[in-house]
């Protein structure tokens, strides 16, 4: 475009908006018409402007003008996604997330609770809870015969004082099979203590997990 205006013999405007995040001046839809009926006023009648150069200014103002509303629209879907997701963290903060660990803490009313993963069906599931520092066991049950899939426990044994001190426990638990005993891993319900947003192209929101750490909000399978 600047070619073709330096050929009508106009002088070259300065133009009229600057953009805030690079400092570099840009020119507006009114500035660029303003400029193209001067442009086809003042054209030389002996040299006038082709019909293809004029489609193809404004097809590439049409173009420019075209991303810049697909990047707005694009940044306001991230912005209401951001915030949403943030929406989702806070009000988990308090509540108690399902982590992979073996350290686990009784909520308000005293329980203590999660859920191991069976792979194939098994005669009995023993789980054991024990002191997380002294290691003494405190209860054992035996949860019975169960099918392959997701098998939950909980206790609500501990004393008031116990859960008023929220007492770490240590959580383990057996599969007993037709080959014997098999050690299972465990998951356990931890309560989510602060939650940040990530930057603003990844609009990750990572959740702080007591006794656990981070944890990326969308890894949370189950919550209570």
């Amino acid at each position: 475009m600047i070619d073709t205006l330096s050929r009508t013999g106009l002088p070259i405007v300065e133009e009229r908006s600057t953009s805030a995040a690079t400092g570099v001046e840009t020119l507006g839809q009114k500035d660029f018409l303003t400029l193209l009926t001067a442009q086809m006023k003042n054209q030389d009648p002996l040299n006038p402007m082709e019909n293809g150069e004029f489609l193809a200014q404004m097809a590439q103002f049409s173009t420019v003008a075209g991303i810049d509303r697909v990047n707005e629209t694009l940044k306001s879907m991230t912005d209401g996604l951001r915030e949403s997701r943030m929406a989702t963290a806070t009000n988990l903060l308090g509540h108690q997330v399902l982590v992979s660990q073996s350290l686990a803490r009784p909520d308000a009313e005293g329980l203590v609770s999660g859920a191991v993963e069976l792979d194939a069906p098994a005669e009995a599931v023993i789980v054991t809870y024990s002191d997380a520092a002294t290691g003494e066991i405190l209860h054992s049950e035996d949860l019975g015969a169960q099918k392959p899939g997701a098998v939950t426990f909980g206790w609500a044994g501990l004393g008031a004082e116990d859960v008023a001190a929220r007492r770490a426990l240590r959580i383990s638990a057996t599969a007993l099979t037709e080959t014997g005993a098999r050690e299972l891993p465990t998951s356990v319900y931890a309560r989510v203590t602060s939650a940040r947003a990530g930057g603003y192209a990844s609009g990750e929101i990572t959740l702080e997990v007591e006794d656990f750490g981070a944890l990326n909000a969308l890894e949370v399978t189950a919550f209570r």
